[in-house]
């Protein structure tokens, strides 16, 4: 039996096997182009190409694919074989640099937000060399970008890479004024906590609305939830542990670096959280992780939900964005280091991730809008939709003297006593890990809290890179024209801090005294739904940073826009149908047969013992019978909410009454169906509960 060491990575094309195969000038060249962004000429991408089908061919492969991630949320994928016909009437394996490099997918079905007429079908897939190559089943995948007949990108990846490569240049320059030549190339780091919900496959199937929309739209309360906390690092059932092993097997054969896996806070809910990489990798590896926690699932006859909020009353499901800068040299530039009040270039790098998280906060809580999340986001459970950053003790004292030119007194490092003389002592962290903040800073890092677990981490990266880019250009120009480098240093980090220390909050992000002092006090912004946030994309501030660094084109930016709304309309037009359709031929139908029955009960009753009052069925009758009424007249009401739907002008128009009113309409025929499965006899109700879904795995 392989032991981990040799099977992690057996089913990507990585550096080992590039070594092995690749002549060393093709090595050299390839190495260039992946390191320093060099154009890849096609006799090295031709024998890259041959060396790839070569190792998959091996290793079972049959076919061939661009992997890209179009506007869907997902990823996408169109297999050719490598056969080609030989002359002899056989077929020999074929695979080109031309093969590699460039493919085209039919882009007629996937979202462009009207970068091209319906007409212009043709899209094109270009090899991205930063990201290794990996076989998925018989399948040599390629990642590569998506863009459109006319250039314009069409995916998720290829404003992520422009992004860091905003950032690695504006940082570049940073660190050439600090003196660092030797530094190449900075890059963007993310490692992403993905959580997620596991239930029974069975009891998944009999219920519409987990198939149809990812969540349950019905569901009592069971008498038992996460209250007692006893799920949270608990024990991992049998039926879960297997399943993770299983999963971890398969992510590692990958070269994906999972690392840590726990129980979360709602039962059946758990997390795997993975060692950090690179962004752009890291974003691959996490849509291709989603995709195998699912496809694992199935083989222990489970479903991973990965919803933000599947479940109401319990916790939804998050992924916490660990994101850092780090140098080819191996510098993390977010390292406060012993003494972070004496490290300048820290401090400058840290007070720029500040003032541009103030400055493009729109952009940040657009990044992470969605139908799913907004039902999750200040739910106690999670960030508010108010983003603010959380530093920890030391490091606003060391803000707070800069900003009043006091000497930094510095805090003691205290050993945490433990009260128990066979453990050890250690020395505690001075930045807690705050989970009601939305940004915050833990050590050597920022973790943004924000993203649903459904989330591609590439937009949020993509926005965040950026903002930080134009902050770090700021400061570059600052610098380079100052005649007396100190002094505009320190002026710039005293004016940031002083400009931008109203996003700071190290307290209870849950408190609604916080959000009131935030919003009316501080003047941060509040956008609590999709419809709200997606606004920043069409704000003057945010197009220009944004196309200025090249991440975007106008035209790209409004075509975001109009996907991400129509995407927030389409999902709950879904929800509200399938509630429709719940209703009609599952709910009404169930309740009506226990209000007969019990009817038929309080008869014979009656008829047996005519002087008993049958008060339990009666009251019971009355009440089913005013909820069946009820569910009825709220089930016509949403239907026609929706149906109102259709004579609205524009897709911001529609985003706005789904909120407004499709929404309460769906809020309110829920709680008159929640209400009936509490006075339902177990055995009618047509689908399972919530307590068969939460404590259904074992």
């Amino acid at each position: 039996m392989l032991t981990i060491p040799e099977y992690f990575g057996s089913l990507v094309f990585d550096d080992r096997i590039m070594k092995a195969r690749l002549s060393s000038q093709v090595y050299r060249s390839l190495k260039q182009t992946m390191e320093r962004g060099t154009k890849l000429d096609l006799s090295v991408a031709d024998a890259v190409a041959a060396a790839m089908r070569d190792w998959a061919v091996e290793n079972g492969a049959t076919h061939f694919t661009h992997w890209f991630q179009p506007l869907t949320g997902i990823t996408a994928e169109k297999h050719d074989s490598f056969i080609s016909p030989a002359p002899d009437g056989r077929v020999i394996l074929e695979f080109s640099g031309k093969e590699l490099i460039k493919g085209e997918p039919d882009a007629s079905s996937f979202p462009s937000g009207g970068l091209r007429a319906t007409f212009e079908a043709r899209g094109y897939t270009a090899w991205d060399p930063t990201s290794y190559a990996f076989i998925k089943g018989k399948t040599l995948c390629i990642p590569t970008a998506f863009c459109a007949y006319g250039g314009e990108a069409l995916d998720k990846k290829t404003p992520l890479l422009r992004s860091m490569e905003a950032l690695n240049k504006q940082a570049l320059r940073i660190l050439r004024l600090f003196g660092s030549t030797e530094v190449k190339r900075v890059t963007s780091m993310v490692g992403p906590e993905q959580e997620y919900f596991l239930v029974d496959q069975a009891m998944y199937n009999a219920r519409k609305d987990l198939v149809y929309t990812g969540r349950t739209l019905f569901g009592a309360k069971p008498p038992k939830g996460q209250e007692l906390d006893d799920h949270y690092f608990g024990s991992i059932k049998p039926r879960v542990a297997a399943y993770m092993e299983d999963l971890n097997d398969e992510l590692w054969k990958l070269g994906i670096l999972a690392k840590t896996e726990h129980n979360e806070v709602a039962p059946a809910q758990h997390e795997l959280a993975p060692i950090y990489t690179t962004a752009n990798i890291a974003a691959d590896h996490d849509q291709l992780t989603m995709e195998i926690m699912q496809k694992v699932a199935a083989r222990h006859g489970l479903v991973c939900l990965l919803h933000e909020k599947p479940f109401a009353g319990v916790n939804g499901s998050g992924k916490h964005n660990n994101w850092s800068i780090a140098t080819d040299t191996g510098m993390n530039l977010l390292s406060p280091g012993e003494t972070p009040y004496e490290n300048a270039q820290f401090l400058l790098f840290l007070v720029a991730v500040i003032k541009a998280v103030d400055e493009y906060q729109g952009l940040l809580r657009m990044a992470v809008a969605t139908a799913g999340n907004d039902h999750r986001l200040g739910a106690n459970e999670a960030p508010p939709a108010v983003i603010s950053i959380f530093l920890g003790d030391e490091l606003t004292a060391v803000l707070e003297a800069i900003e009043n030119d006091a000497p930094y007194a510095g805090m003691e490092k205290k050993k945490m006593r433990l009260g128990v003389n066979a453990l050890p002592r250690f020395i505690r962290d001075t930045t807690d890990r705050n989970r009601t903040s939305p940004f915050a800073f833990t050590g050597n890092k920022f973790e943004f809290r924000m993203l649903g677990s459904s989330n591609s981490i590439a937009c949020a990266n993509m926005m965040l890179n950026t903002a930080v880019a134009e902050v770090l250009r700021q400061f570059a120009d600052a610098l380079e024209a100052s005649t007396n480098f100190d002094d505009t240093l320190h002026e710039l980090l005293k004016s940031t801090v002083i400009a931008h220390k109203r996003i700071i909050f190290n307290g209870n992000g849950y408190d609604d005294t916080w959000i009131r002092e935030a919003v009316e006090e501080r003047g941060l912004l509040n956008r609590p739904t999709t419809p709200d946030a997606m606004g920043a994309v069409l704000e003057k501030k945010n197009q220009d940073m944004l196309i200025a660094h090249q991440v975007f084109s106008k035209a790209e930016l409004l075509s975001r826009y109009e996907i991400q709304m129509e995407n927030y309309c389409k999902t709950v037009r879904i929800e509200g149908l399938t509630m429709v359709d719940m209703v009609r031929k599952e709910i009404l139908p169930a309740v009506e047969a226990y209000l007969a029955d019990i009817g038929s009960a309080a008869a014979a009753k009656q008829a047996v013992s005519p002087e008993l009052p049958c008060t339990y069925e009666k009251k019971l009758l009355k009440k089913l019978d005013l909820l069946v009424n009820l569910m009825d007249e709220r089930t016509e009401a949403l239907e026609q909410a929706m149906v109102n739907l259709e004579t609205l002008g524009d897709i911001t128009q529609e985003a706005y009454a789904i909120r407004d009113v499709v929404l309460p309409r769906m809020r309110e025929l829920r709680a008159a169906a929640d209400e009936a499965e509490t006075c339902t006899a177990r055995k009618y109700w047509p689908f399972p509960t919530y307590g068969d879904l939460l404590f259904g795995v074992r």
